[in-house]
């Protein structure tokens, strides 16, 4: 495998300049300047909690610097993670006046027709957007510029160009294996689909997971001031991984890729330009922050109590609804399977089963037990949209609570969203 050069350039006090000095290390005007007609740029809009999605101001600089090379139609995409439709975050973030103000079309990719593609190593296709299966079929006539936030992730160790890719697939195929196998399929769906240019928004790193509480801010941003960018996105990946304190070993979905030659990975063969990697010697954590609400028990599994499945996500959206928005306890969780029976038995009150693991072994024992009306339930790995539901309910929290935005406008952005075929998994708004 040959060489890769990846930038590490400082923003100071000029957004501008850094972006344009990251671009132009990949050749990215040269790219569009032959790829005119279309150019798709992937932000992170998995959510629209503070600091969960891309900078805004650094896509709108990637937009006026391909508007400057010639591009004749510039898009901005993503679909949002299970219990949010994209529309509603692209609002709330700011992307859709972002893209009305700088000559881009938003593109919802919960929306619209939809087509399947294949993932090899998994052996079996997932449904994406139409605009998806075009964007492969086209590689060679389309210019794909992938714009993800840095995060360290409770699920993945990681967040950037590679993980930023599962945001094409549709909800309802996102749940398979996303357990122990999710590595594998990231790697697949990048073996399937690969950005030009990969360029890292550093601005603001969050840390303890990908979705830390607003209450818990002052511990998980940190205020980097940087952008990373290379045309080998697993390359780029590696030194964001890097930046954070990992190595290649330590994120398995990176070293899925590189085992299946997706990439550059050593760090012997990538070029660092602009600030060098000695400058970062902090290793950031990713795992939860462990503050959790005091009354609710949680009982794990001896066995499938995967991180990437129904355990993490649980955790951090217990965390936001107790933190954020005063959420009540008073319950029990179980994840996983290989229960200690006599822990189970101790069970009184409400409980929720998070996954399929835990209500084959468990539901049917604890509705006889508790009484049907007692027991919440998910039935798929990391249901988020499920998850979301059952948390809500038990914890007092109307999910329209959680949107900062006039409940109004959220139906009519929910309306508008399933007259044009939004196929996101959202929880009952009451």
């Amino acid at each position: 495998m040959s060489g890769a050069v990846v930038s590490i350039v400082r923003i100071g006090d000029d957004l501008r300049s850094a972006a344009r000095r990251v671009l132009d290390s990949g050749g990215v005007s040269e790219l569009i300047r032959s790829r005119p007609q279309e150019v798709y740029i992937k932000v992170n809009a998995v959510d629209f909690k503070p600091y969960s999605f891309t900078s805004p101001e650094v896509v709108s600089e990637v937009i006026d610097y391909c508007h400057e090379h010639g591009a004749k139609k510039i898009f901005i995409m993503d679909n949002s993670t299970q219990g949010n439709i994209t529309r509603l975050v692209f609002e709330i973030s700011g992307f859709t006046r972002l893209a009305d103000s700088k000559r881009a079309e938003a593109l919802y990719l919960d929306e619209g027709k939809r087509s399947e593609i294949m993932l090899p190593r998994m052996g079996y296709s997932v449904r994406v957007s139409e605009v998806v299966r075009r964007i492969i079929d086209n590689r060679p006539r389309v210019c794909y510029i992938n714009v993800p936030r840095l995060k360290t992730h409770s699920m993945t160790v990681l967040t950037g160009g590679i993980k930023n890719q599962y945001g094409f697939i549709d909800h309802h195929d996102r749940s398979v294996d996303h357990n122990y196998l999710l590595h594998k399929k990231l790697a697949d769906l990048y073996s399937v689909i690969q950005p030009d240019f990969t360029l890292v928004d550093g601005t603001v790193a969050t840390i303890y997971g990908h979705y830390p509480p607003v209450a818990l801010h002052d511990k998980a941003l940190v205020p980097l001031n940087i952008l990373i960018g290379g045309s080998d996105t697993l390359a780029v990946d590696v030194v964001c991984a890097r930046v954070l304190g990992y190595e290649l070993e330590e994120v398995p979905h990176l070293l899925e890729a590189a085992r299946a030659g997706l990439g550059v990975y050593d760090l012997k063969d990538i070029r660092i330009e602009a600030d060098p990697l000695s400058a970062f010697r902090e290793k950031y954590p990713y795992g939860i922050f462990d503050k959790f609400p005091p009354d609710v028990r949680i009982i794990r599994g001896t066995e499938k109590n995967c991180l990437e499945g129904c355990n993490a996500n649980t955790l951090a959206l217990l965390q936001v609804l107790w933190l954020d928005f005063g959420g009540k306890g008073g319950f029990t969780i179980l994840m996983g399977k290989g229960f200690n029976l006599k822990e189970v038995e101790s069970v009184e009150g409400r409980a929720f089963l998070a996954g399929k693991c835990a209500y084959e072994e468990l539901g049917s024992y604890l509705e006889k037990k508790l009484g049907r009306k007692n027991v919440l339930f998910t039935n798929e790995c990391n249901d988020l949209a499920g998850i979301t539901a059952s948390l809500t309910k038990l914890m007092g929290v109307s999910p329209l609570r959680m949107v900062p935005l006039n409940p109004l406008k959220s139906f009519m952005l929910l309306l508008k969203a399933r007259i044009h075929g939004s196929t996101a998994r959202i929880p009952p708004l009451f």
